[in-house]
C-alpha cells in the first residue's frame, strides 16, 4: 500500500501496530475497548479506528457506520468520509489467517475513475515484518498523478525490488473480479469482469513470495499521503462478495 518504490506503509510502527485493530479507550490509563466488527461474506472483519493518523497514508481511520458497514444484500460499503474537519479512511481485517489459496474479491462499484488521491487495496499484512510483512496487493491508485496512465497494479513486496511490482490500466467498469492465488514457489494475479472477460494478469516467480504464516486478509479505501480527494467530495466503495478457495 504505498507509492510504487517506496516504503511507507506504517509511518508510526509502534502505534500503527497497536491500533490495527483496537480503538484507545478515551481516558488515559483505561483499557482499549475491543473494535467492531461486521460480518462479511462468511467472515468476522475487525474495523480499524484510529484517534490519530497512522499508516497508511497516514490517514484517520473509522469505525463509524458512516465509513463501514455491510447492507441487506450482504455488500460491504467502504467510505472515506469528512467529519469533524478531518478525512476519515476506512479499513477491515479478517479475524483468521487463510495461508496459501484464492483470495477474490468481488468489486460491485466501477474502479476506472476513483480519484487521483483515493487508493482501494485488496490485500494480506502480517504485524510481524518476517517476508515482507507477507504482504500480497491488488491495489487500485493514481497515487495522487490525475495522468498517470496505469491507475492499479499488482505487489509483492517490497515493492521496491524490480520485477516485484506490475502495474496496468483498469477500465471504469462494473462488476469487476480481482484475485490472486498464492502458493509457495508463486503468486499468480488476476482482474477480469464478472463475464470472464480478462482485463490483467501475472504470475510472479521471483525470490520474495512469502511464506505462509500469521498474515491476515485486508480491505481497506484510504487517501495517498493523507491528500483529500482533488475533487473534495467523499467516496464509497461497495464489494459483493470475498471468497477464499484454499490450494
Amino acid at each position: 500500500m504505498k507509492l510504487p518504490g517506496v516504503r511507507f506503509r506504517h509511518v508510526v510502527v509502534a502505534l500503527a501496530s497497536a491500533l490495527l485493530l483496537t480503538a484507545e479507550a478515551s481516558t488515559a490509563g483505561a483499557a482499549a475497548t475491543a473494535p467492531r466488527t461486521v460480518a462479511f461474506s462468511g467472515y468476522s472483519w475487525a474495523v480499524k479506528a484510529s484517534p490519530g493518523v497512522v499508516g497508511p497514508g497516514p490517514n484517520y481511520f473509522s469505525d463509524s457506520p458512516e465509513n463501514v458497514w455491510v447492507d441487506d444484500a450482504g455488500g460491504l460499503h467502504l467510505r472515506i468520509t469528512h467529519r469533524d474537519g478531518a478525512w476519515q479512511a476506512a479499513e477491515v481485517v479478517v479475524d483468521r489467517s487463510l495461508g496459501y489459496g484464492t483470495y477474490r474479491f468481488d468489486l460491485a462499484s466501477p474502479l476506472g475513475r476513483l480519484d487521483p488521491n483515493v487508493v482501494l487495496g485488496l490485500f494480506t499484512w502480517s504485524d510481524d515484518a518476517a517476508y515482507n510483512h507477507r504482504e500480497i496487493d491488488v491495489e487500485v491508485a493514481r497515487w495522487g498523478n490525475a495522468a498517470a496512465a496505469s491507475n492499479a497494479q499488482y505487489v509483492v513486496q517490497p515493492s521496491g525490488r524490480a520485477g516485484n511490482l506490475r502495474t496496468f490500466a483498469l477500465p471504469d467498469v462494473a462488476p469487476t473480479v480481482h484475485e490472486f492465488t498464492w502458493a509457495p514457489k508463486a503468486v499468480t494475479f488476476r482482474s477480469a469482469t464478472a463475464a470472464g472477460t480478462n482485463i490483467a494478469g501475472w504470475k510472479y516467480t521471483g525470490r520474495d513470495v512469502p511464506r505462509s504464516g500469521n498474515e491476515r486478509t485486508r480491505i481497506n479505501l484510504w487517501l495517498a499521503r493523507g491528500n483529500p480527494p482533488t475533487d473534495g467530495a467523499e467516496v464509497e466503495v461497495v464489494l459483493s462478495n470475498f471468497t477464499f478457495t484454499r490450494r
